[in-house]
């Protein structure tokens, strides 16, 4: 039984996958790294299942890589910190590949891999009041494994104005940067949501899978080379000298030595 994540059926066939650590702003830990991977396995070869909704519980939709998680990397074996960094990049990879229309419902503030997690998204709308941020290099680390998604989703150009600089940009930019389709007051979010999901449900199944996976080759390939380069990089800064510090000053609340 899943304790990180849970999934609600309707009738209609529309699965909606919550993260549900609310307490850790739905951080992502190892083991809702591994739910969702097997969740998006599961919903993608579920023939009764015709659209997924990823949604959160709580204020924040995902706050990123749960710190606690990044902090035992440094203790582990080279190939251990591989194998986790593998480990998330192919859970994105599940979700950005799944045959099933992916729309996010984007509630709260998403930061660093919270970010990666609209990104894989076919459609995400968002809350007016929202804050977003690819927040890595404030602690260190750099956004690695969720690259590829982010960028194909901005493109370079747009991406460049926030992928180095951990700055947080409000609701209106992230459509601007084509992270979100667009965003309505939160009061509004489950409508909004639901106008996305409707249209696909006159469609059928195997056209919109078929759709799906050609639109994923003509657009730009996220192959097992690239992700493999992604996790080699993020390993690396696990093994340098900043990533420790970063975490460690988070942890000690206080700022970093680079830190003005």
């Amino acid at each position: 039984m899943s304790e990180t994540i849970r999934i609600k059926r309707d009738a209609r066939g529309v699965a909606t996958l919550w993260l549900a650590r609310p307490e850790k702003h739905n951080a992502m830990s190892a083991q809702m790294i591994a739910e969702l991977h097997g969740a998006a396995e599961a919903l993608g070869a579920d023939e009764t299942v015709r659209v997924v909704v990823l949604a959160a519980e709580g204020k924040s939709f995902c706050a990123g890589g749960d710190l606690g998680w990044m902090r035992e990397q440094f203790e582990a074996e080279p190939e251990v910190r591989s194998s986790e960094a593998a480990k998330l990049a192919h859970m994105l990879q599940a979700l950005n590949t799944m045959p099933k229309p992916l729309i996010g419902r984007i509630q709260g503030n998403a930061f660093g891999g919270g970010v990666g997690l609209a990104s894989v998204c076919d459609v995400a709308i968002g809350a007016d009041s929202i804050l977003m941020g690819l927040t890595e290099t404030r602690l260190g680390l750099i956004p690695a494994t969720i690259g590829p998604y982010v960028c194909a989703r901005m493109g370079e150009a747009k991406a460049r104005r926030v992928f180095m600089s951990g700055r947080r940009f409000g609701a209106a930019e992230a459509v601007e940067l084509q992270l979100l389709a667009r965003i309505v007051p939160a009061q509004a979010l489950d409508d909004a949501v639901e106008a996305e999901v409707t249209p696909y449900l006159e469609c059928a199944p195997g056209a919109v899978a078929r759709s799906k996976a050609l639109l994923r080759h003509m657009g730009p390939q996220i192959d097992d080379e690239l992700i493999a380069h992604t996790v080699a990089e993020l390993a690396k800064c696990w093994e340098g000298e900043e990533a420790p510090e970063g975490i460690g000053a988070f942890f000690d609340k206080r700022k970093p030595s680079w830190g003005s």
